[in-house]
């Protein structure tokens, strides 16, 4: 695979690819937002309005599989959100692959991207310095685990302060001997969340790569996984949006877990 073009900033690592496309993704969904509701029309409705009254629906009547609705309804927006925030950004790595070689060390904004022991180390093995630029923001862990993380922050402080007694109970659930399997089980919630959307849109990003290597033999293989690919990409997005759901009737509404 390509390499990130990471910078440390204040010692902390950041993914320039992943900022610019996770940049990329919001614009796109703010932008279809903004569209599908700016002329609304009753009898004579958009394509885009249908479409974001579709999703709508959509995320409606997958809150009210995991709580009634009456409690669900704040919590619309965040489904909305997160669905077609994950959904677009599964998407974008489909389509078009943007990567530049390098022989030489490589600076942005100031910063090393590809120093001179990097280039020297590819000489001696007779590998190429490539820079992958244009990804789906999902095929980076960083990027998974920080929506996995916002999701799990929001969840226990929905539990601590809307369904205080009954939320901290849980953790002593059937007996007080099980809190440490239910702290595992809390954590396990944070890390499945996160590398179950990574792993499948990182997985199906590498697979891309090897049939494009293909040449022009793997241009069939690589429309039928591209086909396949919008299906789990959409899936991923579902799966994400439901399991928050979950969690939060789990945390905030259910007086038993």
């Amino acid at each position: 695979m390509h390499l990130s073009p990471v910078i440390e900033l204040f010692g902390l690592p950041f993914d320039l690819s992943s900022i610019f496309m996770i940049t990329i993704t919001c614009i796109i969904v703010f932008v279809l937002a903004f569209i599908g509701t700016r002329n609304l029309s009753v009898d004579n409705p958009s394509k885009l309005q249908n479409f974001m009254e579709w999703i709508v629906d959509f995320v409606k009547n997958l809150i009210a599989s995991t709580m009634d609705l009456k409690h669900g309804k704040p919590y619309i927006m965040l489904g909305i959100t997160l669905i077609m925030f994950i959904f677009v950004g599964n998407m974008l790595g489909l389509p078009i692959v943007i990567v530049t070689e390098h022989d030489e060390p490589f600076s942005l904004f100031g910063f090393e991207i590809i120093t001179q022991a990097m280039v020297e180390e590819a000489h001696e093995t007779g590998k190429h310095l490539a820079i992958g630029w244009w990804k789906s923001p999902t095929a980076s862990v960083m990027t998974t685990m920080g929506l996995a993380t916002m999701v799990i922050v929001m969840v226990h402080f929905l539990g601590i302060t809307r369904n205080t007694k009954p939320y901290l109970k849980h953790y002593f659930e059937p007996h007080w001997g099980f809190f440490p399997l239910n702290l595992i089980k809390e954590i396990s919630k944070w890390l499945t969340l996160g590398l179950r959307l990574f792993g499948n849109i990182y997985a199906g990003e590498v697979l891309i790569a090897v049939i494009l290597m293909a040449s022009f033999w793997g241009i069939v293989p690589l429309m039928v996984w591209q086909g396949f690919s919008i299906f789990v990409g959409a899936i991923q997005a579902f799966i994400f949006t439901t399991l928050t759901m979950v969690y939060i009737a789990q945390a905030a509404i259910h007086e038993e877990h």
